[in-house]
């Protein structure tokens, strides 16, 4: 058990220097380079191949769970990487289309599987053309998608590329009405954006937020995170969208229920999701009564930043990966 002052050391004041850290060269190598390390990994990331997520999605799918697959990378630079990242998620979808009829039940009529896509991967960052380029290439993806039968879902990253992330997802609804947006509700701005987004057909996907953002534009204080979480979670319970409830948190699983029910959803009128090696039971616990649960699963050799996001958002996470580094077994 820890300490006391263990605790204090690993509460939210570390969160910052932990999201520094992922933008850290220097970190980034001690890290990397920890014999440990890797049992961190294979607890948050599902491999560094597409043979490896294939494998989790199947077992996953198999166990009435659906799945989200992200292919790790972001800040992309050069149009070769881009370019990359388009024919390594053309590659997974053929691939996953050979998995067989897996489908849970609950998923019955709503697809089992999903990409999640961040658009500074596919070359939104790449100067005055980087909007047009990340849209073209996210139109790649949604056409091998819809060959496969399979959802995509355009990811939220930090502050400055919202706008131009949603610029993406609106463009991309016209000829892929399905595309879902990522919102995060310790942005000041995602009430607004949720009221937008909460059409026919919108499938909008709400997390906290695992950026280090300036308070100009997000909230702080974990109080104020929460109760907009809430806020935006009636909006899209309210709306005419299939809200997609991203959240380990039990006050926001078990606040969706009567949610739902006061809006008129029945347990396929939205669905539960969660991150790949957090709450693995409780995500059993919800599949097995009957609910929709999708599991985001990021595989890819970028996993670094990824992680260091993980670690920011529960001491559970950092304490975890602390008692690995200094731990013989």
């Amino acid at each position: 058990m820890s300490s006391p002052a263990v605790g204090r050391v690993l509460s939210n004041p570390l969160r910052p220097v932990i999201l520094a850290a992922a933008k850290s060269n220097a970190a980034r190598r001690l890290v990397t380079g920890a014999p440990p390390t890797r049992r961190i990994v294979d607890r948050f990331v599902a491999g560094t191949t597409r043979a490896d997520v294939l494998s989790v999605a199947a077992r996953l799918l198999g166990s009435g769970r659906a799945v989200s697959i992200d292919h790790l990378g972001e800040n992309t630079l050069d149009i070769g990487q881009a370019r990359a990242t388009v024919a390594e998620y053309r590659e997974l979808l053929a691939d996953l289309g050979t998995l067989g009829d897996i489908t849970p039940d609950t998923f019955t009529g709503t697809p089992a599987v999903e990409v999640s896509v961040k658009p500074t991967a596919l070359g939104l960052s790449l100067g005055p053309d980087g909007p047009k380029v990340a849209l073209d290439h996210a139109r790649e993806i949604c056409a091998a998608a819809e060959d496969t039968g399979a959802w995509v879902s355009i990811d939220a990253e930090d502050h400055t590329v919202t706008d131009d992330t949603l610029g993406i997802v609106r463009d991309l609804r016209a000829d892929f009405p399905d595309v879902g947006a990522v919102v995060q509700a310790y942005l000041r701005r995602t009430e607004g954006d949720c009221r937008e987004l909460a059409g026919p057909r919108s499938r909008v996907r709400l997390c906290k937020g695992a950026y280090d953002e300036p308070v100009s534009v997000a909230y702080r204080d974990r109080a104020e995170v929460d109760a907009s979480y809430l806020r935006c979670l009636r909006i899209l319970m309210a709306g005419d969208g299939y809200p997609m409830v991203a959240s380990h948190d039990p006050t926001f699983v078990t606040a969706v229920d009567p949610l739902a029910a006061y809006a008129g959803r029945g347990r396929t009128g939205f669905e539960h999701q969660m991150l790949f090696g957090i709450r693995d039971g409780e995500q059993h616990r919800l599949a097995t009564a009957g609910r929709r649960v999708r599991v985001y699963v990021p595989y890819g050799s970028q996993w670094y930043g990824y992680l260091m996001r993980r670690l920011a958002e529960r001491p559970s996470n950092l304490r975890f990966f602390l008692q690995s580094l200094v731990s013989r077994d």
